[in-house]
């Protein structure tokens, strides 16, 4: 179970490379929403189940994960859209905001990988 676990998180961390890709002037990834990248599906899906299995700590990480999720979507969406104007000042706000909440969610999606390795 915690190696599906770290896909997700992996999932996570290509994401945020495709969009500093793109910040970055060497990619075109406009984003998506919350509910439609891989880290977004799992945990409308096959996500909370999976949490379950590994006991209620677990699920108790798991349904944390939602609204930083939301809000690091929300985030990088406004980094692009503010980048794309030629707004960098303000684009650098939402991309701080993006950092911390990946960082956020990278936290929750170990800690989920250790609750599942503790509970083998």
């Amino acid at each position: 179970m915690g190696a599906f676990f770290l896909l997700r998180l992996n999932d996570h961390i290509q994401y945020l490379n495709r969009i500093k890709a793109t910040l970055n002037g060497t990619g075109d990834f406009r984003g998506s929403g919350h509910h439609d990248c891989k880290l977004g599906k799992w945990m409308d899906s096959a996500g909370p189940a999976e949490a379950s299995e590994v006991g209620p700590a677990a699920k108790a990480v798991f349904d944390s994960l939602a609204e930083p999720h939301r809000q690091f979507h929300e985030a990088s969406a406004k980094a692009l859209e503010l980048s794309l104007a030629g707004n960098a000042g303000a684009a650098e706000t939402e991309v701080t905001a993006m950092h911390t909440l990946s960082a956020l969610l990278v936290d929750r999606l170990l800690e989920l990988d250790r609750l599942s390795a503790a509970a083998k």
